[in-house]
């Protein structure tokens, strides 16, 4: 892909401190970074984001996420944690080679990487099961 900052650090035409890298992925610190060992994983294939890319990438990436959570947690004594991908401009993507954020998190941080609710869509949850199709079904006690 031309144009790609991830394809560039990827192949090494762009600087990056690389946290671990296999045959597929790719994972390197973040160079905005939120928090200390904040850090992107990468598929080494450009796909535009988690719709473009195949499962047994997406498989591949989560394994990479894996082992790099792994190597948080016995280095670092690290066990708080956020995951995050946006795919899509109105998601907030703004590099459009699909990209996980591994950020590490602590008490009193002051990232402010919250979620607003909405409750009030829980009125709709039968219609939009019903939107997805027979596999998806409200599960009842």
């Amino acid at each position: 892909m031309n144009d790609c900052i991830f394809c560039d650090v990827v192949q090494g035409r762009v600087e990056s401190w690389k946290v671990f890298e296999d045959d597929s992925t790719y994972a390197f610190f973040d160079i905005d970074p939120v928090s200390e060992y904040h850090t992107l994983v990468v598929p080494k294939e450009h796909y535009a984001d988690v719709f473009a890319m195949p499962e047994a990438t997406l498989l591949q990436v989560a394994r990479t996420i894996k082992t790099v959570v792994t190597l948080f947690e016995s280095k670092l004594g690290l066990r708080n944690l956020q995951i995050m991908n946006s795919s899509g401009i109105d998601a907030q993507q703004d590099v459009f080679h699909v990209h996980f954020h591994l950020v590490p998190r602590a008490l009193g941080d002051g990232l402010d990487i919250k979620r607003r609710t909405h409750p009030e869509l829980r009125d709709r949850f039968d219609e939009m099961l019903t939107r997805l199709g027979p596999s998806a079904d409200r599960n009842s006690p």
